[in-house]
């Protein structure tokens, strides 16, 4: 029986992370877990329900109250993430929820919650992760680790296409400053900040059509499957 491997997915916003671990999981037949889509749920709990997230006593409290969850959904093909029982998966991709996500991602008592329940959806092996810090805080012995990284300009129109069809009031300035944003935060934050792990595969995906970086990395995927199993 083939052995299988955690991979996982590290890097800047608007990368093609998320859609590169997919392809992944599905071609292996691997579970999917986005670690960015539990961030934002609890972002979207907290938003919803005037959490002080300033105060940490009243963050401990809410995150009590939060429970998180991936569930199949045959419509879209997809594990969708769930928040006390509903399916939150196209909510937690609004711009509000992506201007307050890397402030709340970055306290300590949130990554420390969220990483409890990644480990435990990774503990199986066979699964396909994808974040900012899963390569080095999460899953630090990973059978395969991959750093994703592009150009600011073409993360940006990447971002700023995706959201205009959801929203065509948003500008390509807001789009440009929150992903600045975001970096800055995600790279400077106390608590696990962005880094590329000692031994994690570069993936500069600039000029790389997502075929073309999917097949790229399959092929480091097999390599290693095939390292693993000898």
């Amino acid at each position: 029986m083939t052995k299988k491997i955690i991979i996982t997915i590290d890097g800047q916003s608007s990368c093609g992370k998320s859609t590169l671990a997919k392809q992944l999981a599905k071609s292996l037949g691997y579970v999917y877990v986005d670690s960015g889509a539990m961030y934002r749920a609890i972002t979207l709990y907290f938003l919803r329900n005037h959490i002080d997230w300033t105060d940490i006593k009243e963050v401990k409290k809410a995150l009590k109250s939060i429970n998180l969850e991936y569930i199949f959904n045959p419509s879209s093909n997809n594990s969708e993430i769930h928040l006390n029982d509903e399916n939150v998966e196209y909510v937690i991709r609004d711009l509000v929820i992506a201007e307050k996500v890397s402030e709340i991602a970055a306290i300590r008592e949130v990554r420390e919650f969220a990483v409890i329940q990644q480990r435990k959806m990774g503990g199986r092996k066979g699964v396909v992760m994808d974040g900012r810090d899963i390569g080095t805080v999460v899953f630090p012995d990973a059978d395969l680790k991959i750093f994703m990284t592009a150009d600011i300009a073409v993360r940006v129109e990447r971002r700023f296409k995706e959201l205009f069809e959801k929203n065509p009031n948003v500008t390509i300035e807001k789009v440009k400053n929150n992903l600045e944003m975001r970096d800055y935060i995600d790279s400077n934050r106390e608590v696990s900040p962005l880094r590329q792990a000692k031994d994690a595969l570069v993936l500069d995906n600039t000029y790389l059509s997502e075929q073309e970086q999917f097949e790229k990395v399959l092929e480091w995927v097999k390599t290693k499957i095939v390292a693993e199993n000898a």
